[in-house]
């Protein structure tokens, strides 16, 4: 078997990557107002990146009420296509292939962001102890609490699944090589699949088979709209954030990749907890789960340089994203191949601002 390393070429279906260093999704809420677009300060942002094989934007909403934060990014509109374009252009001609990816946030939200009405997810269910932040144009902003969503009806069914396919059509116009749905970390795909924000009696709730039907739907929608071939999918099995402790999600989420393999989507995008107590990802799971995909894994948590390799030679994983080294490290595949010491991030400036603490991080210098 050939030795696998970080820093080799590799392919993602028919994309030639750099090397199987990803960035990964990080909402860092730059958007220009009104209207949430991307903007230049962005392109600058992902371009000092784009040594990256593949690069993940940030969760981009694909309607006006999937936000759950404020100046985070759509795909929707025709200025949100506009601003795009700068960004993927820029990643382009650093050599990186860029994805975008979409989200719905679900029960993950306020009224702020909904017109004055409820946020909607799959019960009625409002999350314990999970905040968003909500802000004014100036900036001045709080956390505030979830409140109790409504139930979706079929209807809004529909129209999220098409939004979904919507939006994927715009980030192709827009400059994307795909997009990846956000079906983790506790939002509305997530809300889905799980026992304990999942409660319907209909065809999506009760049965795994039933939970897992509205990802299928929209990996579906969206495949139809711009090609399995161009469509990657997020999961997390092992995050329990957001109120989102399930007993059931791991032989769930291993029937979903079951289903997802048959649709012969890009990749599957493997989300793990990365705090410094985080559960360890039992290796029994991860057999199984490479038994059931064999198109690209991608893995995400707070991988090191050697545990990435070591995952890439278990055949664990094709591809290993890296995100809040990426945000203080614009050069992070220059000081992993060397060796270079990693800078510190600054926790304060991660979300909104301005230039500070986003694009003013320094390339590695020898005599710093």
């Amino acid at each position: 078997m050939n030795h696998k390393t970080l820093f080799e070429k590799t392919h993602l279906k028919n994309i030639t990557l750099q090397n199987r260093i990803v960035m990964a999704p990080m909402t860092r809420a730059r958007t220009s107002q009104p209207g949430n677009i991307p903007n230049n300060m962005m392109a600058t942002y992902y371009k000092q990146r784009a040594t990256a094989g593949l690069i993940i934007s940030e969760a981009t909403q694909i309607s006006d009420d999937s936000q759950g934060y404020s100046f985070t990014p759509g795909v929707y509109t025709d200025e949100h296509v506009k601003g795009w374009q700068p960004v993927t252009s820029a990643a382009h001609k650093e050599g990186a292939a860029i994805f975008c990816q979409l989200w719905h946030v679900g029960r993950v939200s306020h009224p702020t962001f909904q017109k004055g009405g409820l946020p909607i997810a799959p019960s009625a269910l409002a999350p314990v102890e999970t905040k968003v932040w909500i802000s004014d144009e100036e900036g001045n902003g709080k956390m505030v609490d979830c409140i109790q969503p409504r139930a979706m009806t079929q209807d809004d069914i529909d129209r999220v699944i098409q939004d979904f396919a919507y939006s994927a059509k715009r980030a192709i116009e827009a400059g994307f090589d795909g997009i990846e749905i956000h079906g983790g970390n506790g939002y509305l795909i997530d809300q889905f699949l799980r026992t304990n924000s999942n409660h319907r009696t209909d065809k999506y709730g009760d049965t795994r088979e039933n939970r897992i039907r509205f990802l299928l739907e929209v990996v579906d929608a969206v495949s139809k709209e711009i090609g399995s071939d161009k469509v990657g999918v997020r999961l997390a099995p092992f995050i329990t954030f957001k109120d989102m402790d399930c007993p059931d999600i791991v032989p769930t989420i291993l029937d979903a990749s079951r289903e997802l393999q048959s649709r012969n989507i890009a990749y599957l995008h493997l989300s793990e907890a990365d705090w410094d107590d985080a559960p360890i990802i039992p290796e029994n799971f991860r057999i199984e789960l490479r038994k059931l995909f064999t198109n690209t894994i991608i893995v995400a948590g707070s991988y090191t340089q050697e545990r990435a390799n070591e995952i890439l030679n278990k055949g664990y994983a094709d591809l290993v994203a890296f995100g809040r080294p990426f945000v203080s490290n614009p050069d992070l595949v220059s000081r992993l191949k060397n060796n270079y010491e990693l800078a510190a991030l600054d926790g304060n400036t991660l979300f909104g601002g301005n230039e500070k603490g986003y694009i003013d991080y320094p390339a590695y210098c020898k005599n710093q």
